[in-house]
């Protein structure tokens, strides 16, 4: 049966209801981050806000104080769903190296068997423009691609993620391209609601003192008012100061991986457009669709040979001069036996003479060998049943058919030597 890709990711995302929904690894967390939302909420609508719907006088207004809170809470929650349950921009592994980007590094080059043999590398970054400015981009050993800019490996869900900002526990996702937005929206949004659940917390006491007569009787009166506005004041160190820094960093257009990275740096910022032109990059840009349909079905991809190693290359080296070693051996062979049917030294030479620059210059040393010395050479057979030198394989002893030719060679010239004597 075939698999959906979802069922096949090799990240570490966690993925419900058939791949609709994915979450990062630590998705547990939400549910700490929904507690800390839910928990304060109701305790404040059911202490706080229902004791207010009175107090304020035209036409039940003080409903108000008990709907906004739980609307705006909801928004928030949507925000929160929004943010980690959908992809944050991750880009698709490759199943293979890029080829086209290998090279053999001869200064990594590997001795195998008395032999220098370059490694097989990938270039470690290249330089890509981005508003006409050089951008230099990584390669990603685990993904297999080379990342676009402002792209990071988060090792955390284990991808490649498009303007990767940071993992944030959390919301239990990376925070990326595609839902950097709702993140801020979130923040932002939970910032308010702590500004208004403090705020309504102390107009309660305020009530509470006009009818007590003193600050210490009304927190007494209502102690879960006092506990939450401590909770936000604790609070509002933490969303509050997170907006505030994701509103320079939005104005600057940076994101939080590269402030912290390249801070000491003071390098160009290639992606600042202007702190207009930056908001409106942020919030008013549609988002790009996702680069992977978790729901699809898995394709079967034709299996490519895969590049080889550096043991494989210098395998497949001494093979390709093995093979030459043999095509050259089995060509001086057949010069070799062509020479030994000659009945005279004449048509030996003359046949040396007409084949020219055709011959090659070893299989000359070959014939000359053979025609004035008395040093036997090894020589190829032309049959192709035998080695490729006429001898078993680690010794030097010469076959029969070898000792034939050589037998052929020397009747023939003492043939010649006995009849020019005659004349």
């Amino acid at each position: 049966m075939a698999q959906r890709v979802y069922q096949a990711w090799k990240g570490s995302n966690k993925f419900f209801l058939g791949g609709r929904l994915i979450f990062g690894p630590d998705a547990r967390s939400l549910l700490v981050t929904l507690l800390l939302i839910i928990v304060p909420i109701v305790i404040f609508c059911v202490f706080v806000a229902r004791h207010l719907r009175h107090e304020f006088s035209p036409h039940n207004a003080g409903y108000a104080v008990l709907v906004v809170p739980i609307f705006f809470t909801i928004y928030v929650l949507v925000l929160l769903f929004l943010t980690s349950a959908r992809d944050p921009g991750i880009v698709p592994r490759n199943l293979h190296p890029p080829e086209e980007e290998a090279h053999y590094d001869n200064s990594a080059s590997v001795e195998v068997g008395g032999r220098q043999t370059p490694s097989l590398q990938f270039p470690r970054t290249k330089e890509v423009l981005v508003n006409g400015l050089p951008v230099r981009v990584k390669y990603c050993d685990t993904c297999m691609l080379y990342r676009p800019p402002r792209c990071s490996h988060c090792s955390i869900c284990n991808n490649c993620v498009e303007r990767f900002d940071h993992h944030c526990p959390w919301v239990g996702q990376c925070v990326g391209l595609r839902n950097y937005r709702y993140f801020f929206l979130f923040v932002s949004s939970s910032t308010l609601l702590c500004i208004y659940v403090f705020a309504i917390s102390a107009v309660y006491i305020k009530v509470l003192m006009d009818h007590q007569g003193t600050v210490w009787k009304a927190m007494k009166e209502s102690p879960a008012s006092v506990i939450l506005m401590a909770y936000c004041f604790i609070s509002l160190w933490f969303v509050g100061g997170l907006t505030g820094f994701h509103l320079y960093l939005i104005s600057t257009n940076q994101t939080t991986y590269e402030n912290f990275r390249y801070r000491a740096d003071n390098r160009i910022n290639v992606f600042d457009l202007g702190c207009l032109n930056n908001f409106l990059e942020v919030f008013c840009t549609k988002i790009k669709p996702s680069r992977s349909n978790f729901r699809a079905y898995v394709q079967q991809e034709v299996q490519r040979p895969p590049l080889p190693s550096t043991e494989e290359a210098v395998a497949q080296d001494l093979a390709e001069g093995r093979r030459v070693k043999v095509e050259d051996d089995l060509e001086i062979g057949g010069d070799l036996l062509k020479i030994s049917q000659r009945h005279s030294i004449k048509d030996i030479e003359a046949d040396i003479r007409s084949r020219g620059s055709d011959v090659p210059h070893n299989n000359s040393l070959e014939a000359d060998s053979v025609l004035g010395s008395d040093r036997r050479a090894p020589t190829v057979q032309s049959d192709a049943q035998h080695s490729s030198w006429g001898r078993r394989s680690g010794s030097w002893e010469a076959s029969p058919e070898l000792l034939a030719m050589n037998s052929n060679v020397t009747e023939s010239r003492s043939y010649t030597a006995s009849k020019e004597a005659h004349q």
